[in-house]
Formats: C-alpha cells, sequence, structure tokens
C-alpha cells in the first residue's frame, strides 16, 4: 500500500521553462478573447474568463500531458475557425472541414478512435504487448484531442448560424455525452499515468463507447447533432460552469465504477496476472470518487444558487434535484464508511459499481421517465 501511494503522489514540483510558456500561452490566449469578445461579456462572463484562465495555467502545471493536449486542441480549432471564414456553409465545400476538423466531423472521428482504442486496450490485454497498450493510450489521446476540438468548433458554428442562437455547447444530451466521454477519458489517461500502468483502460474505455453508442444512436436516429437554438430555461452564464463542474463528478464515478469491477475480478484470480494489482485500483477508485465528489457538491451549489436566480428558490424537490442529492448522499456514505470506519474491498467495489447505476438514473433516467423543472432534457 506504501508503494501505491508514492506511486500516486510522485510528481514534479518544480516549473520549468514549458510550464512558463504554456501560461504565457493561456495569457495571451485570454487577453485575445477579451479584446475580441469582452464587449458583449458582463460581469460574471468576465469572472468566468479569469477563472478558467487561471484553472487551466494550474492544470498545465500540475499535469504536464495538459501542456500540450489543450494548445493543440485550440490550435486545431482555431485551424478550423479560419477555413470557416464567417461562413457556415464552408462547412460542406472545404475538404478539411468536410472530412475532419468541423464539429460533426471531429466527433465522429472522437467515437472511431475510442471504440479502436477500447478494441486495442483488449487486445494488449490478452497479448501483454507493452506496444499496443502505448498505441492505444495513444488512440485515447488522438481521441480526446478531435472531441474537444469538436466541442470549441461547434461553439463557434453556433455563432455562425446566428449570434443569437450562439451558446457553448453544453445544453443538450448530444453534447454533454461528448463531453462525458471527453472528461472520462482526460481522467482516465491522468490516472494511468500517476500509477504508470495503462492496463486500467481496457476497463474504463467500455463505459466511454457506451457513451458513444448513444452518441451515434442520438446522432442518426434523432439528428441530435444539429445545432438548435438555447431554450430560455439555459440562457444563462450558469450553464458555463454548472454543466462542465457537474460531468467531472459523472467522468470520475465512472471511472471508480469500473475499476470496482475490475478489482473484483483482481480479487477472485481472474485476470490477475494482466491488471494491476487490487491495491492499486482501489486506491485509484477512492481518489476518482473522491474528486467526483469534490465537483458534483461545487455543482450542486452552483445549481441551487442558478435554481435561485431562474426560479426564485434554492430547492424545490424537482425530481433531477432529488436524485441528484440521492447520488450525493451515496458518495458522501462511501467517502465516510472508507475513511472513518476503515472499510476496504468488496463492499466499496460493489457500492461503487451500483453507485454508477444510481449516477446514471439522476444524469438520464430521471429525463426519460420523470417530469419536473428540468423536463427540457427530455430524449
Amino acid at each position: 500500500m506504501e508503494l501505491v501511494h508514492s506511486q500516486l503522489n510522485t510528481s514534479q514540483k518544480r516549473l520549468d521553462v514549458f510550464d512558463w510558456l504554456y501560461a504565457a500561452l493561456i495569457v495571451v490566449a485570454a487577453v485575445v478573447a477579451e479584446q475580441q469578445y469582452g464587449q458583449y461579456m458582463d460581469i460574471y462572463e468576465h469572472s468566468i474568463l479569469i477563472g478558467s484562465t487561471l484553472g487551466l495555467i494550474a492544470l498545465g502545471w500540475f499535469w504536464k500531458s495538459w501542456r500540450w493536449f489543450f494548445p493543440l486542441t485550440g490550435a486545431l480549432a482555431l485551424a478550423a475557425i479560419a477555413l470557416y471564414a464567417g461562413d457556415i456553409n464552408q462547412g460542406q465545400s472545404r475538404f478539411f472541414l468536410r472530412y475532419l476538423l468541423s464539429s460533426q466531423s471531429a466527433i465522429m472521428w472522437m467515437c472511431t478512435l475510442f471504440f479502436l482504442a477500447m478494441a486495442v486496450f483488449w487486445a494488449a490485454l490478452f497479448s501483454r504487448s507493452a506496444f499496443l497498450e502505448q498505441f492505444a493510450t495513444g488512440l485515447t489521446w488522438a481521441a480526446s484531442v478531435m472531441g474537444l476540438t469538436g466541442l470549441f468548433v461547434r461553439w463557434d458554428e453556433s455563432y455562425l448560424i446566428s449570434p443569437d442562437i450562439g451558446h457553448i455547447p453544453v445544453s443538450n444530451l448530444y453534447e454533454v455525452f461528448v463531453l462525458f466521454c471527453l472528461i472520462t477519458a482526460l481522467m482516465y489517461l491522468y490516472y494511468a499515468e500517476r500509477v504508470a500502468t495503462r492496463r486500467m483502460g481496457a476497463f474504463v474505455l467500455p463505459i466511454i463507447c457506451a457513451a458513444v453508442g448513444f452518441i451515434l444512436w442520438y446522432t442518426f436516429d434523432r439528428q441530435a447533432h444539429e445545432i438548435q437554438p438555447l431554450i430560455p430555461a439555459l440562457q444563462s452564464w450558469w450553464m458555463k460552469i454548472h454543466v462542465p463542474t457537474n460531468f467531472i463528478g459523472y467522468g470520475a464515478f465512472a471511472i471508480a465504477a469500473m475499476l470496482g469491477i475490475a478489482e473484483r475480478l483482481v480479487s477472485r484470480g481472474v485476470l490477475a496476472d494482466r491488471l494491476p494489482s487490487a491495491d492499486i485500483m482501489e486506491e485509484v477508485m477512492y481518489r476518482a470518487i473522491a474528486v467526483g465528489f469534490l465537483f458534483f457538491t461545487i455543482a450542486t451549489i452552483l445549481g441551487a444558487m442558478w435554481a435561485a436566480d431562474a426560479w426564485g428558490g434554492y430547492w424545490s424537490w424537482d425530481p433531477k434535484e432529488t436524485w441528484a442529492l440521492i447520488v450525493w448522499l451515496n458518495y458522501a456514505a462511501w467517502l465516510h464508511v472508507r475513511l472513518v470506519k476503515g472499510w476496504r474491498g468488496a463492499v466499496l467495489s460493489w457500492w461503487a459499481i451500483i453507485g454508477l447505476f444510481v449516477t446514471t438514473f439522476a444524469f438520464i433516467g430521471v429525463n426519460m421517465f420523470l417530469s419536473g423543472l428540468h423536463s427540457y432534457g427530455a430524449l
């Protein structure tokens, strides 16, 4: 267990020249954004810009891989924006937009690459091939690049359609499922680096690919990829911080559940010689839930504040709010029994697995089966 903690806690604490160059790049980007769009922003959106700038710098200093990942996605998004040249119709006539960099093309590439990554991870697991593990990790990174690029470009496309339609792409199930895939994959890549093992990918990628399956169904059956105007309930700056914060929690809980399945298999001797030890996966599961619980708590508070601003009250026992509270209590209890009672092993793994079903119902089941103030998210 001491080795597990040392693996997870090892980090480069001293800042190097690349850290400062990355910070300078983010600051320059923020200044350009302020100069170009500041006149259209209110005081809250200015605060979000400042907070995002500081957060992105801190993330790049904390996780070194972010220093190349985020600038690369930004560069690809800017290339797409340049190709559009202010005309949304260019998306069908320019080769790189139509087949690579338009939001829909980039997201379809994301979907394809995640499926390939899952297949290669399982091939690597059974063949014990370090090369295939590295290749699958590269595919996961590539899928994440395309996913974030797609969201950035979709944001610009919404404004190209009409300034009145323009909005951050976290407003419907199609967009938030893309966000879920992206956040879950990035959190997995972070933990894979911290524990120096990629083998967990064989269990994390299936939950991402399940979300990808929904995206594909929702795209081709419901044409959900088409950009629509925001409904009045979502025309608020609160959406820009509430929804992404919420989905960090969802992604972390999903990773914990899949590692719970892997931990149970290893504890029973299944794939024990191919997967990380049960101790490592249990520790990563705990840290994922701790991070997820923190962000889900923040998102719940932000949601209550948004409700007070929009509906005049912090809490109304709407089905979505009630199930959010159930999710929060579930993981609060999980952390309590681990940290205070010292529980370990099978109970916590099964609890994390069952927690995924609770979270899934709160995320999408409420939209399908219950009605309330949040019914605008129905399928």
